[in-house]
């Protein structure tokens, strides 16, 4: 464990060293995607104003919460594990022979080797959502920091599994955009929204409900049978989709490519 927690701060020092040898473009980067995620604030201020009570069961401060979940767990998954989404690219071209020659966890390997710029910016969007509606609420905070880490792990996991997929299909980089597309739009519209098929779908094969509007059921109704349900949802997909990666992995066929890695 204390093994596979250094390579992951290794990894996390390399890509944020990188991140910041151009500084201007990080920062242009990070803060263009809080103010693009800015703009959906006002969109529900006025959708809101315009039907005058819920949506969907959701207050306006309702929707703001799995906001700043949902945006602060997308902004952690890619990161530090941003490469999920690079997978089947790694297996088209190839490169994936350079992290199965390396002695060290293949899946923490591959998951970390990169991080995305603009993540930065989903990430301190939702504290900054938090910090202005939430400022002095313990329990929203509590909530919103388990969602944050849950949603990080889920967006992960299924962005995972999805591209894992190619080990089996072959090219399934757009099942793979596909499910992410999903999954961020599972966390951040209200969930009564949906038809029972689909929010059967989110709770289950791509479980963004979970990490975001569960968070927000315990932060309104504190429940610890709920909690621990969630809890064991979490672990259980994470841990299906690290053994479906695996089983995957014994299908590859080596690229017989040469790559150096900086």
């Amino acid at each position: 464990m204390r093994k596979h927690l250094r390579i992951f701060a290794c990894y996390f020092r390399l890509n944020l060293a990188s991140a910041l040898e151009y500084r201007a473009s990080f920062f242009m980067q990070a803060f263009g995607m809080a103010l693009s995620n800015s703009s959906f604030i006002f969109f529900w201020w006025v959708a809101f104003r315009q039907i005058g009570g819920a949506i969907a069961g959701y207050s306006f401060e309702d929707v703001l919460f799995i906001w700043a979940v949902g945006s602060s767990a997308f902004g952690l998954a890619n990161i530090f594990f941003a490469n999920a989404s690079g997978l089947t690219r790694l297996m088209v071209t190839g490169e994936l022979d350079t992290f199965l020659l390396q002695p060290c966890n293949i899946l923490l390997n591959v998951l970390c080797a990169r991080t995305t710029l603009s993540a930065y910016g989903d990430l301190v969007y939702g504290f900054v959502i938090m910090g202005l509606f939430y400022a002095g609420n313990q329990a929203a905070w509590l909530w919103f920091l388990c969602g944050m880490a849950a949603g990080g792990l889920l967006f992960t996991a299924v962005t995972l599994a999805a591209h894992t997929l190619s080990f089996y299909w072959g090219d399934a980089s757009v099942v793979g955009q596909m499910a992410t597309e999903f999954a961020i739009n599972f966390s951040i519209y209200p969930d009564k929204i949906y038809g029972p098929a689909v929010r059967a779908l989110m709770y289950s094969l791509l479980p963004m409900g979970i990490a975001v509007h569960v968070p927000l059921r315990l932060f309104l109704r504190p429940s610890p049978w709920l909690a621990l349900a969630a809890l064991g949802g979490v672990v259980a997909y994470c841990a299906g989709t690290g053994w479906f990666f695996y089983r995957g992995l014994r299908r590859y066929e080596s690229g017989n490519a040469i790559v150096t890695r900086l």
